[in-house]
């Protein structure tokens, strides 16, 4: 039976942008607020429709002692009344959040969105279903803009990231906070209030308790509605964008840092400005418009010059070449250090990126991949270490006659002083096994062709960048 027309839009939403296939194992991420509890029964009104299977999901991140206990306690109770398998994980967040040198938030969330990948991973699901609302993708774009993203920020909230196996996605997006409260009502179904959410030394909760009831008390709710259609456009963009850009990176760059200023001159500013920012996240730098306006006005100039930028980036340019590099300076480093199961994946917040080692099958499969980043399927089911390399590591790359310290390998003229601080590597019962850049490990290569363990190097996703987000259903 449809309630209105809530249902009915979530199930338009989730068909046009094809979040929700027949078949599929939903498993529904409840934290126990009224978001995430509307969307459970939202689902469970539209299972047969569909024709999926649905799991309740929560993970409890110990940062409200007792009351958070209480929600996971409430979210079990939920699944069981409805009959529904319950998956539930915890971890000390606020230890974690230390131990890494990331923020509460940003630490929350990596260990929340691990949680899913691994549901995923394990094959107990195919999609996890989110209750990011439309007021969320307001928020979310209102905070990018006023911190001055480009078309890629204001692209906000994705409705689906894809992971290894399946997908996060977020069927609520084009429906208001409110109208899920009030269904609730309707139902008699109670929901968690979490006190954290009305904590206005956030940001993003000043932006939900202050801005944004101030906005529709002047204008009404179709600015809301405007901000969340700007997201829907900006993500359009992004993908023409990106892939309008994929075959000039090639023909711009003369080496990883550098781009021919000739070349890049001759294009749209449009295109300029991109290639200058893609340039920047190549060394883990993310520059603001004013920073990229500095590095195109000295591309113009014609002049031998070179200008400082965030984060230790350094731009120099004559009349043939402008050149981005990390300044050789000794930069204090926060070390790093990950557990993960083979096969799986981690997010590497010190480097912007996710790596992951991913099993692979059939000779054709094998021979499709790069061959000095397959390692044995032995590997499978063992764990291993993220971290960053320490002075005395040593590594005996595939094909190489001996093992070096990978002080030696790193050398300057291959990598920039400040980026060889935090290189990544990856250890096995004490030895290393994996650097990035270099051929894999002699001990664990490759001997099966029938399968093998790839590793791979990923960006976060668009809407997963270390923010100041606060725990959203």
């Amino acid at each position: 039976m449809y309630h209105g027309t809530v249902l009915e839009r979530l199930l338009q939403f989730a068909a046009e942008r094809q979040l929700i296939r027949p078949g599929d194992r939903v498993a529904v991420a409840v934290s126990g607020g009224a978001d995430s509890v509307a969307l459970l029964r939202l689902l469970l009104e539209a299972r047969g429709e569909l024709g999926i299977v649905l799991f309740v999901a929560h993970f409890n991140h110990k940062i409200r002692g007792p009351e958070a206990d209480e929600d996971e306690a409430f979210v079990r109770a939920l699944a069981e009344k409805h009959d529904l398998p319950f998956h539930a994980a915890s971890a000390d967040t606020p230890q974690f959040a230390r131990e890494h040198h990331l923020g509460l938030e940003t630490a929350a969330r990596q260990l929340r969105h691990q949680f899913f990948r691994d549901l995923i991973r394990q094959n107990k699901t195919d999609r996890v279903a989110t209750a990011h609302t439309l007021d969320d993708q307001a928020e979310t774009v209102l905070l990018r803009l006023m911190r001055g993203a480009g078309t890629k920020g204001l692209a906000g909230i994705y409705p689906e990231i894809k992971v290894e196996g399946g997908s996060i996605v977020r069927p609520l997006l084009g429906i208001r906070r409110a109208e899920l409260r009030g269904w609730l009502e309707s139902l008699r179904q109670t929901w968690r209030e979490d006190a954290t959410n009305a904590d206005v030394s956030f940001t993003r909760n000043r932006v939900r308790h202050k801005l944004l009831p101030l906005i529709e008390s002047e204008f009404g709710s179709a600015p809301l509605e405007r901000l969340a259609e700007t997201a829907e456009i900006a993500r359009a963009e992004e993908e023409y964008w990106e892939a309008q850009l994929q075959p000039l990176v090639g023909e711009l760059g003369s080496g990883e840092y550098c781009l021919s200023v000739r070349a890049l001159l001759r294009q749209p500013l449009a295109i300029r400005r991109r290639l200058v920012r893609a340039a920047a996240q190549k060394l883990n730098v993310t520059l603001d418009f004013q920073h990229v306006e500095q590095v195109l006005a000295l591309a113009q100039s014609g002049e031998r010059k070179t200008i400082s930028l965030p984060n230790g980036l350094r731009a120099s340019a004559d009349k043939e070449t402008l050149r981005l590099e990390i300044e050789q300076t000794e930069a204090k480093v926060q070390p790093f250090s990950y557990r993960l199961s083979v096969p799986g994946e981690i997010e590497i917040a010190e480097l912007n990126c996710r790596i992951r080692f991913r099993l692979i099958k059939g000779s054709e499969a094998v021979a499709s991949c790069d061959p000095r980043q397959l390692l044995s399927p032995e590997l499978q089911g063992g764990e291993l270490i993220i971290r960053n390399w320490r002075a005395g590591d040593r590594f005996w790359p595939l094909h190489s006659k001996s093992d070096k310290k990978i002080k030696e390998l790193l050398k300057p003229e291959c990598v920039p002083a400040a980026l060889r601080a935090l290189w990544p590597v990856a250890e096995h019962q004490g030895e290393i096994l994996w650097v990035r850049g270099l051929p894999i490990s002699r001990k664990f290569c490759l001997r099966d062709e029938q399968s093998a363990v790839v590793v791979e190097e990923l960006p976060f996703a668009a809407d997963e960048r270390r923010s100041t987000l606060i725990f959203n259903d």
